[in-house]
């Protein structure tokens, strides 16, 4: 019986397409199965007729895709639905046990790595704390974690997985102060090539996204993206970061930072202008539980089991609150964003509370001329970092980029 009993590049658009949205050509239906398998991801579950009116494709076409993708075991049939006039329809769902990748998140006071199946659940997991990150300690619990896991999969499993995705902050040397790092010692992440020194010792394709980035484009494939197709996304670390999601993709910018909200400039409890991130950081909680002669490792040991630190805990959520109301009224400010995502590392309780008081928050502040968006909770979790690292192994072999394929939805519904 297995242990998981219960699924090189990214895609490059075809080079000619069928005037009815889909492509037909042989020389692209690598294209026209990533297409499909992403519809279904998409809605869930989706016959051939259904297919085939929101990809634009011939029904013939995806027939013979879903045939193939059913033999190769990406697609499953579901039940047949009956009471209609003809044959019954068939739903094609994605089989969770056709892929698995691995997604690594490295934070400034922990490490996870994960092994996610084809619909974005989480199988195995392993999680590290330590006072700061170094480059070899992160190599080491990688290397050895990854071997660990596999140990726990059957030869047909291990076959199945299609990468590793690491979600890691950008330029780790910066705010070593905040950390506590002692001087320099975060100095060495500035010469340290993390991807190819993992990639030097694993068997598997690696892949590198900024880890508040991750989260968001977590967000956007398994949490709220199929409602919200503008949101700005924050998400709560021992650093606060983020990303923005414009026509359901993710928007980088060209230096790929966009979104990263953390400098966004509000004002603090006495007036003073700060950095967004001095306010709404896990380890400004952190820091709050010190002064008080708190011990504040329970932070890092679990992220769903954090215990109730009462006043400090209050006073730092009601802090976050309100910067994190400024913050969304200024992106509002810009673009009219459909929701504002809030999400972190931590429990849902605190996810719960910090949403309730940022729109208590929100009301006091003056919205003329703003139309504000949903705040609303982040539905992935605290895992999302992690989840969105293991998911860029899955879409660069198997799924069309976000913006591809909603570019393909929306033609075809328009059709």
């Amino acid at each position: 019986m297995s242990s998981l009993d219960g699924p090189d590049s990214m895609p490059v658009p075809p080079p000619i397409l069928n005037p009815s949205g889909g492509a037909n050509q042989i020389r692209v239906r690598a294209y026209n199965e990533r297409l499909v398998l992403s519809l279904v991801r998409l809605y869930g579950a989706l016959s051939k007729a259904d297919i085939a009116r929101r990809s634009g494709l011939s029904a013939q076409t995806v027939s013979v895709i879903m045939r193939v993708l059913e033999k190769e075991g990406l697609l499953s049939r579901g039940e047949p639905i009956r009471g209609r006039v003809g044959q019954p329809s068939i739903p094609m769902r994605l089989n969770p046990d056709a892929v698995y990748s691995f997604g690594v998140k490295i934070g400034r006071r922990s490490a996870d790595l994960v092994l996610m199946d084809f619909v974005g659940r989480i199988r195995l997991q392993l999680h590290r704390i330590y006072a700061y990150p170094l480059p070899h300690e992160i190599l080491s619990f990688v290397t050895q974690g990854i071997k660990e896991l596999e140990g726990k999969l059957d030869e047909r499993e291990r076959s199945r997985i299609a990468g590793l995705g690491i979600a890691a902050p950008f330029e780790l040397w910066n705010w070593a102060d905040e950390v506590g790092a002692p001087e320099g010692a975060m100095e060495v992440w500035r010469d340290f090539d993390l991807q190819a020194e993992i990639a030097d010792q694993v068997s598997y394709q690696v892949f590198l996204q900024n880890d508040a980035t991750s989260a968001c484009g977590a967000e956007l494939v398994f949490g709220i993206g199929p409602s919200y197709p503008d949101f700005v996304y924050f998400f709560i670390g021992s650093f606060i970061g983020g990303g923005i999601v414009l026509n359901s993709a993710i928007f980088s910018g060209k230096t790929g930072t966009a979104g990263a909200i953390g400098p966004l400039p509000v004002r603090g409890k006495n007036g003073e202008t700060m950095q967004l991130l001095e306010i709404a950081s896990i380890f400004v909680l952190e820091n709050m539980l010190r002064e008080r002669g708190i011990d504040p490792q329970p932070l890092w040991y679990s992220a769903d089991d954090w215990v109730d630190f009462g006043e400090p805990m209050e006073a730092w959520i009601q802090d976050t609150a309100k910067a994190l109301a400024q913050a969304i009224v200024a992106a509002a400010s810009i673009i009219d964003f459909s929701a504002a995502v809030i999400d972190g590392g931590f429990p849902d309780w605190v996810r719960r509370r910090i949403v309730q008081a940022t729109i208590h928050e929100a009301e006091k502040l003056d919205l003329q001329g703003v139309v504000m968006p949903d705040i609303v909770e982040g539905v992935v979790g605290a895992q999302a970092r992690a989840i969105g690292g293991a998911s860029l192994p899955i879409f660069a072999r198997y799924l069309t980029d976000q913006n591809v394929l909603f570019k393909e939805i929306d033609n075809a519904e328009r059709a």
